[in-house]
């Protein structure tokens, strides 16, 4: 299976920014981090991964599935709008994206990996 990577033309600027995110990652990002690292869902994830022209939290590529999460910032009016737009073109790509909020991911952790693997087995 040939999977999306990244726009050539934008990659030096997106790997430099995905290594910064790797580097400062948010309490829920360190959180959600550790419930999906080492196959603990049976399949593979990679964290702050390059498709297309977007850097995407957490992405399993054998299901195709993003996790994204979502500080207060995902709540302005504009940023709901290019959120819709980025799971447009990563749908356009192939990927099915699903997203929580960091007070889910630090205050229901068993229901986010619980909606988590239900994604991956649909």
């Amino acid at each position: 299976m040939k999977y999306n990577t990244a726009n050539p033309m934008m990659y030096s600027i997106l790997r430099e920014n995905a290594v910064k995110n790797k580097r400062n990652p948010t309490e829920a990002e360190s959180v959600m981090w550790e419930m999906l690292r080492k196959k603990q869902l049976g399949v593979i994830f990679r964290r702050q991964y390059i498709i297309g022209e977007f850097i995407v939290d957490f992405v399993c590529l054998s299901k195709q599935l993003v996790v994204e999460v979502d500080g207060k910032y995902h709540d302005l009016p504009e940023q709901k709008k290019a959120d819709v737009l980025r799971e447009q073109c990563l749908l356009a790509l192939g990927y099915r994206t699903i997203r929580f909020t960091n007070s889910e991911i630090l205050v229901f952790p068993e229901q986010v990996i619980a909606k988590i693997k239900k994604e991956l087995n649909s």
